[in-house]
């Protein structure tokens, strides 16, 4: 069985700073586009919720005028009663009869009157909920103004970033296939953990490019010597030196040219 070729720190340390440069780029496209997509799926639940407003307004004034049309079928039904028993009084035989049809006369009439009462409460009501729709169709209008154009702003970002975002993303899983598995880990805990997603930086100027804090001499030589893997202390990111950094941005920009 062949052994298996030991991978040096220095090429750990390429491999990892490689992974970093792509992922760097990634973010970069992402912060492109910023909040604009939140922003798309604020607006889009806003546009969705204003639009099931104004359905259930609709329905709401529907529901009002069948409302309406019952009580003026039932005045239509009270009017027809009330002839009915106009007629029957006229062949009455006592007063007790005569009385009782006029009972049933006066109950129509205030039937009529309380149909109509609540007719006219019915109307207001949708005059109400008509306004309600028409200032709700006012401000969906302007909102979809405004989402359509921020999805045709992000569509727009989309199509000009998604081929080199989709190169980029399968590039860093490639990329992260050649790191080991504990190495990986912890480079994408320190991803996780600082603001600028930068888990690997080289010293500049006798400082870390993570923390700006001065690396002393001594560990500066050893991160220049590529035998370990060197922490900041301060921000908890992998340092590299200026050199093997330079090396592999232009192998990275030459691969992505």
């Amino acid at each position: 069985m062949a052994k298996k070729k030991e991978v040096s720190v220095e090429e750990k340390l390429r491999a990892l700073y490689d992974l970093q440069l792509i992922d760097s780029r990634i973010d970069e496209i992402r912060n492109v586009r910023g909040e604009l997509p939140l922003e798309v799926d604020d607006l889009q639940d806003e546009v969705t919720g204003l639009n099931t407003r104004i359905s259930n307004l609709s329905e709401d004034v529907s529901n009002l005028e069948t409302d309406i049309n019952n009580k003026k079928l039932a005045i239509e039904e009270s009017i027809t009663l009330m002839k009915k028993y106009e007629e029957q009084q006229k062949n009455v035989r006592n007063n007790r009869e005569f009385d009782s049809l006029a009972k049933e006369t006066e109950y129509q009439e205030l039937e009529i009157q309380l149909s109509e009462k609540r007719i006219k409460e019915f109307q207001v009501k949708i005059e109400q909920k008509n306004e309600v729709i028409a200032t709700t169709k006012e401000k969906l209008d302007k909102q979809q103004v405004h989402l359509d154009h921020k999805k045709a702003e992000l569509n727009s970002i989309l199509k000009e970033t998604e081929k080199e975002e989709k190169l980029l993303l399968d590039k860093s899983k490639e990329f992260s296939a050649s790191i080991d598995n504990h190495l990986l880990t912890a480079y994408t805990r320190i991803r996780n953990k600082v603001k600028n997603g930068l888990a690997v930086v080289s010293i500049e100027r006798g400082a870390s490019g993570g923390s700006f804090f001065t690396i002393p001499p001594q560990i500066q030589l050893e991160i220049a010597n590529r035998k370990k893997i060197t922490i900041d202390e301060h921000s908890g990111r992998i340092l590299i030196d200026a050199d093997l950094a330079a090396e592999e941005k232009q192998k990275i920009d030459s691969l992505f040219a």
